[in-house]
């Protein structure tokens, strides 16, 4: 599996998790619907799960006139798959992370979510260097 697929089948899974509280395992196997898992994916989902609350207040902190809890589902989930990336995998350049978070905004998000989720994680990188 691509590291692109992988990262839009881990949003899948942590958006269906975040909205329907469903198991991680059953969010997985749904959003892969078929496919072969892959250790990229696993480690993204679990480590989104694991890291949540670090990942949570590192996205509170560079929020402008927004809480977390009031952000779109899509952009949410895209904020925490991004910055687990950028916080905890170093052997992915953050600009990386970064531009496949803007993708993945432009794919599910609405027409304001690649700007906003662009903000967000560049406030972040800042705070990361």
């Amino acid at each position: 599996m691509k590291r692109r697929t992988a990262r839009e089948k881990a949003l899948q899974s942590l958006f269906q998790i975040d909205v329907s509280d469903i198991e991680p395992n059953e969010a997985m196997q749904h959003a892969l619907d078929g496919q072969e898992s892959d250790a990229f994916f696993e480690q993204l989902v679990y480590g989104v799960l694991e890291n949540k609350e670090k990942i949570d207040e590192m996205i509170k902190r560079h929020l402008v006139n927004w809480k977390l809890d009031r952000l779109a589902n899509v952009d949410r989930a895209i904020l925490r798959l991004s910055a687990y990336e950028m916080i905890f995998l170093d052997d992915i350049p953050v600009n990386v992370s970064m531009n496949e978070a803007i993708e993945l905004a432009k794919q599910f998000g609405d027409d304001k979510s690649a700007k906003f989720v662009n903000g967000v994680l560049s406030n972040i990188k800042s705070d990361l260097e």
